[in-house]
């Protein structure tokens, strides 16, 4: 009997459940929490960007970063989520993987996944559910796409 992973994330908070067949009960297995992901951009980096000597001249510039702190954040966070998936697909937890987040945070998932993670994703939901309680999560999963 197949064994599927469900993850239902979005860039402050995931859930893992595990269903052991099609018509089986979701089962929560763990929590994960990224509380910065609840933050705005100008609590995370509230300091003033510093400055830098332009490379000819005597002209000063403010630094800019090159990603948002906010969405810096939600990569680290896709990141560790991916290393938790891996680790479960490493130790054959799951034969197959479903993914629930919003279409942006699933993107960012989605650059974080080695291949064989990739090969194990058996289906996508474009939607933010981790609100929702574990009954609802998975009368969405089991709607056919």
């Amino acid at each position: 009997m197949a064994t599927n992973w469900v993850l239902v994330a979005e860039n402050s908070r995931a859930r893992l459940f595990e269903m052991d067949s099609p018509r089986g009960a979701l089962r929560e297995l763990e929590t994960l929490a990224h509380p910065e992901g609840r933050q705005k951009a100008g609590d995370i980096d509230s300091d003033r960007p510093g400055r830098a000597f332009d490379s000819r001249g005597e002209g000063r510039h403010a630094m800019v970063r090159s990603v948002d702190p906010k969405e810096q954040g939600a990569m680290d966070f896709a990141r560790r989520i991916a290393e938790r998936l891996e680790q479960g697909r490493t130790g054959g937890a799951f034969d197959g993987l479903v993914l629930v987040a919003p279409p942006a945070f699933l993107g960012l998932l989605r650059k974080c996944f080695a291949e064989p993670l990739r090969k194990k994703v058996v289906r996508e939901i474009n939607k933010d559910l981790v609100h929702l309680g574990a009954e609802a999560i998975e009368r969405h999963v089991r709607r056919l796409p």
